[in-house]
């Protein structure tokens, strides 16, 4: 258990508790995180944590949140330091693999919301970031189109899905083989492969 301090303020405490879950998620089954592990791992009593959470699914929706919140900023950056869309929609691509890399608890948790059956608000949550994920991707696509770079026959959408999809099965190929990892390695080659596929050819 790392150590922190031992009175923090109640946004310092939420933080460290979305980190925690995060960690976790990275360590075992997400549906099987308690609150209780959680108090344990962040050396607190389970009622200290409902001080600042009104139950798990609170928790969930933190932890969804700051995914979100970290994931499209650090996509964001790394767009807006290219000049090219092509090489744009690159940097997006290897700006998430190195989120999840930095973090591989995230992609764990982003699927197991995603297959529960009911309608949580971190499900929601989860669907709503892939929405605005996909809504940069559109844009960086539409321009791409505009300036050449990609044809103008290409499926937006498509290719969208394409590259979503591309780094999901990175993610699940490397959950498989018990190594978040090696998706580094695999990155470059499949971008590759991507960029063939959709830009104009030379």
């Amino acid at each position: 258990m790392i150590s922190r301090p031992a009175y923090l303020s109640a946004e310092e405490r939420r933080a460290v508790t979305v980190e925690t879950v995060i960690d976790l998620a990275a360590e075992q089954n997400p549906t099987d995180i308690t609150t209780a592990a959680i108090a344990r791992r962040m050396g607190v009593t389970q009622g200290a944590l409902f001080r600042h959470f009104a139950s798990k699914d609170s928790i969930l929706q933190a932890v969804m949140d700051w995914v979100s919140e970290r994931l499209l900023t650090r996509i964001d950056k790394a767009t807006s330091a290219s000049e090219h869309p092509l090489a744009a929609l690159e940097a997006a691509f290897t700006a998430h693999i190195d989120f999840i890399c930095e973090h591989p608890g995230v992609p764990r948790m982003l699927f197991g919301e995603l297959q529960r059956a009911e309608q949580t608000m971190a499900k929601r949550m989860a669907h709503t970031l892939i929405q605005r994920y996909g809504e940069r991707l559109m844009r960086l696509v539409a321009e791409g189109k505009e300036r050449g770079e990609l044809p103008d026959t290409l499926d937006e959408r498509a290719a969208v899905t394409l590259f979503i999809g591309t780094i999901q099965g990175l993610v699940m190929q490397s959950l498989l083989a018990g190594d978040v990892q090696q998706i580094r390695a695999s990155a470059p080659g499949v971008f590759a492969l991507y960029r063939r596929a959709v830009a104009v050819a030379k």
